[in-house]
């Protein structure tokens, strides 16, 4: 037997016993196997596992014992992948650099150059690569013309034994050059992404600069003359008996407390009101959840500049430590859920955009000295908001955006309070906004500062820094050449309950000693048009 007809029947045995490992990987069965009919009996019925009863089975694994084990190992990844536009980095680092500056967040400013290096480093490495996987391809071919009967019967592809062994000997050395390519190529890749998650968004052309907010326009008319009174929510609260904060410090801590009375109605009622205008605006009503997992808010962008802690992490129980679990936390605001909600999915262009509007608690540490700015429930711990969400068409921001002010405009001006509207300055921006645009209240007890407005809603467009950390994709956009685009994110709140019911209380107070309520309030108020002193 010659060489070429050995290696010919080595290359058939091969095919026939790769043929007979695959059909043998094919009957084998699933990794995750499914649990026994006793197992998920047990799962759904702890109570039993209690009895004395042995096993009918005559011997049982480790993981069929404990099906709490499996519960864990069952959890979803930690891990999202995230989609960044490294190539729009490396081509523009002096507009990223300058933008992380303009921002505040001038730790980052050097990150897009090393991103830039890195890219270089991984196209280089790639030009590498793909000339050695040519050459590869090229001996490849030889030897496989090598193998084939024609090649016997023709001097054409007609090669020595040495030469077969030279061209062998060439191809393994290239694959060993390979490997470790590929693993650098791979290394460069994951830190180009960890880098680039820590870049705010881009800015809109139509923000400020700077600290410098622009005040764009007014709800109800400016302030020519304050009111008489400035009495604040805390002293109103007290006397009409409407909230506690003395004995909310004694359960909780300070920054929690207690609603009492007509204030409970007033939450009630705001948060009835709000959804009425926000459906009527096109939103779609959806109560999320409270908790979510720590990853999904890092993608959504919270992450504080100063890297203090905003955010309540939930600690594991002992017995789930040390495993792969994700960890916990409590949700700043409903954005976060709302936005975990398409993670992972892949929209329809003919569905966009998608508008949710749903009320939850929120919780936030708001790490920092409290003092007076800060008082009763200007700055809490746990609080109930309304939250719009919505998810548009790359360029589309713009209608739902502006759909979104609508509501805060028709709900506040609606309510009454005095109000401006700010475009919000590029300082002022957090890592997910584009654009922002904030309504402060006017609060007669706050005159020293700030002149006396505090802000009582946000709207902010979030372009595609959501969704390319969540791996939300759009199909079937019109004009697009791509298979999928990342859709665009938008959010604003509705309203947010404590700092509404304060600027009410201390707006409609009246030294008779009551609150007028507003009317649109008074569906949801059970006949209570007046908060007047308990007797």
């Amino acid at each position: 037997m010659t060489l070429r007809q050995a290696l010919l029947l080595n290359r058939q045995c091969c095919r026939q016993f790769s043929t007979s490992r695959t059909r043998a990987r094919e009957v084998l069965p699933s990794k995750a196997p499914k649990p026994s009919i006793k197992n998920k009996h047990i799962r759904q019925n702890p109570v039993d596992q209690q009895s004395d009863t042995p096993p009918r089975t005559a011997k049982l694994s480790e993981e069929s014992l404990n099906p709490q084990k499996n519960a864990r190992e069952l959890l979803p990844s930690i891990a999202l992948k995230p989609s960044f536009n490294i190539k729009h980095i490396w081509q523009n680092p002096e507009l990223y650099s300058g933008n992380c500056l303009e921002r505040n967040y001038n730790s980052q400013s050097d990150t897009p150059f090393k991103i830039a290096q890195l890219y270089e480093q991984w196209l280089q490495s790639q030009k590498i690569a793909r000339g050695l996987r040519e050459k590869s391809n090229v001996i490849q071919t030889q030897l496989s013309h090598a193998d084939t009967f024609s090649g016997l019967e023709t001097g054409s592809h007609d090669l020595g034994e040495e030469e077969i062994e030279r061209l062998s000997e060439e191809a393994r050395k290239i694959k060993r050059e390979l490997a470790p390519i590929g693993e650098r190529e791979k290394h460069l890749l994951e830190e180009m992404q960890r880098l680039a998650a820590e870049l705010p968004n881009l800015t809109s052309d139509e923000k400020p600069r700077g600290g410098e907010l622009k005040i764009i326009g007014f709800i109800n008319e400016p302030l020519n003359q304050p009111p008489s009174s400035s009495r604040d929510h805390v002293h109103i609260g007290t006397e009409l008996d409407l909230l506690e904060f003395k004995k909310a410090a004694t359960t909780s801590g300070w920054g929690w407390y207690f609603l009492k009375n007509e204030a409970t109605l007033l939450e009630d009622a705001l948060v009835g009101y709000a959804k009425k205008v926000a459906m009527e605006h096109g939103f779609t009503f959806v109560t999320p959840p409270s908790m979510v997992y720590s990853h999904i808010a890092s993608a959504c962008g919270f992450r504080p500049r100063d890297q203090s802690r905003q955010v309540y992490n939930i600690q594991q129980v002992e017995e789930n430590q040390g495993y792969d679990n994700p960890s916990l936390s409590l949700a700043g605001t409903a954005e976060i859920p709302f936005a975990g909600m398409e993670a992972n999915q892949i929209l329809d262009a003919a569905d966009l955009p998608v508008k949710v509007v749903g009320s939850s608690r929120c919780y936030r540490a708001e790490a920092g000295a409290r003092g007076q700015a800060g008082r009763g429930l200007y700055r809490v711990h746990e609080f109930t908001k309304v939250e719009m969400f919505a998810w548009t068409a790359p360029g589309a921001e713009m209608d739902v955006f502006n759909s979104i002010l609508l509501v805060q405009k028709t709900i506040l001006q609606r309510l009454g309070l005095r109000c401006r509207i700010l475009e919000m300055p590029s300082h002022d921006l957090g890592a997910s906004a584009y654009r922002k645009q904030d309504i402060e209240a006017y609060f007669p007890s706050r005159r020293g500062r700030n002149d006396g407005w505090g802000e009582v809603t946000s709207a902010s467009i979030c372009t595609d820094y959501q969704t390319r950390r969540l791996n939300t994709r759009v199909k079937n956009l019109a004009g697009s050449e791509k298979k999928t685009d990342f859709p665009s994110t938008v959010n604003g709140t509705a309203v947010a309950v404590p700092r509404v019911l304060a600027a009410l209380l201390e707006n409609g107070w009246d030294e008779k000693g009551f609150v007028n309520v507003p009317e649109v309030l008074w569906p949801w108020m059970h006949g209570v048009q007046t908060i007047r002193k308990k007797h």
